[in-house]
């Protein structure tokens, strides 16, 4: 016995017996076009309703628009670009945009693959957040499709970017700590591979303003930086490490909410409590990093902004593909709670 066959796909053709009007009437409403009376708009979106119509992207996309955006996020484990796709998503809620997400893995090949995935697939436009590919590679995507690039430092003309003071908010860590009493301040940084892309990337910049405030405080003597990444396994790796030293800093300034998550779990695991034995101070400001079991001082870049931003910018570049490119870059505040502490006399 043959199995059945599978349903036919409702086409426009459908749509339009269905509503009683021509096709060209329910490709009108479908673009949202010039010449379709309320009345037309009402009969064809309820036999779209009706039906269950769902138009097929690729045939929106040869009439020059898929209504999809493609975002990249290098890491979906770190719990801080969830709060920039909010950000993208309640930016959008009020246009056709639907957004698709895709897997960068910290890395230049994956990257690659995916935005070349992206632009074949027609989708409207990019945002790329932390992107660590090199800027020409970025550049080549953004003369593609309209591109927004999120958490890099560098200004392109092919581009818009979104991104946060890094260099100031290192510096609001530091201040903090240093208010409190502290002096051995140290740093966990994420490893930067490739030299020339490090004066552009989040991380680079939150550890060139950390050496900058020590020194700025007179605290020269005390920079301390370890590097690993930003993973809790990096959190947690770098903070064995300054604890094993003959004299351990009294604070730790990890370079992001999930890198101060295997900061504490180091902390625990040796004996020290937090803030008694060791202060610790993150970056992010993510939404765990406010649980009252964690409590954790934390720089607040504002996530959900930077995300509102990017879908504004890659909406205007969309378009006007000839505009100049805007660079946004917002100032950071810190959020002070029960991790940090004056330090053990």
């Amino acid at each position: 016995m043959e199995p059945p066959a599978p349903p036919r796909r409702v086409t426009i053709v459908d749509v339009a017996r269905h509503a009683q009007v021509s096709t060209t009437a329910v490709s009108k409403v479908l673009r949202n076009a010039y010449g379709a009376s309320p009345e037309m708009r009402a009969k064809v979106r309820r036999a779209i309703e009706e039906l269950g119509y769902r138009p097929l992207a690729a045939a929106r996309g040869l009439r020059g628009q898929t209504y999809t955006i493609g975002v990249m996020l290098p890491d979906i484990r770190n719990p801080f670009f969830p709060e920039i796709l909010d950000g993208v998503t309640g930016c959008l809620e009020a246009t056709d945009y639907q957004v698709l997400l895709g897997p960068g893995c910290n890395g230049e090949k994956e990257e690659a693959r995916v935005t070349e995935a992206m632009i074949d697939r027609g989708m409207d436009g990019l945002i790329l957040v932390a992107p660590v590919s090199p800027r020409p590679h970025l550049e080549h995507v953004a003369a593609v499709v309209p591109t927004v690039v999120v958490g890099r430092h560098g200004h392109s003309p092919a581009y818009d970017s979104v991104g946060d003071d890094d260099v100031t908010g290192a510096a609001l860590v530091v201040g903090h700590l240093a208010g409190l009493g502290h002096r051995r301040i140290a740093h966990i940084e994420h490893h930067e591979t490739d030299p020339t892309r490090s004066v552009e990337m989040p991380n680079a910049q939150r550890a060139d303003g950390y050496r900058r405030a020590m020194r700025d405080l007179g605290l020269d003597q005390e920079i301390d930086v370890v590097s690993t990444t930003y993973t809790q396994q990096g959190g947690y790796e770098g903070a064995r490490e300054l604890l094993s030293r003959a004299r351990r800093p009294t604070a730790v300034f990890a370079g992001a909410d999930i890198v101060a998550m295997g900061v504490l779990e180091a902390v625990a695991e040796a004996g020290l409590s937090v803030p008694g034995d060791i202060s610790v101070a993150g970056y992010d400001n993510t939404t765990f990093a406010a649980l009252g079991p964690i409590s954790l001082t934390s720089v607040d870049q504002a996530g959900s902004e930077i995300g509102r931003n990017a879908a504004r910018l890659l909406l205007e570049r969309i378009a006007n593909r000839g505009k100049p490119s805007v660079q946004v870059s917002l100032s950071p505040t810190l959020v002070t709670r029960r991790t940090t502490a004056a330090p053990p006399t």
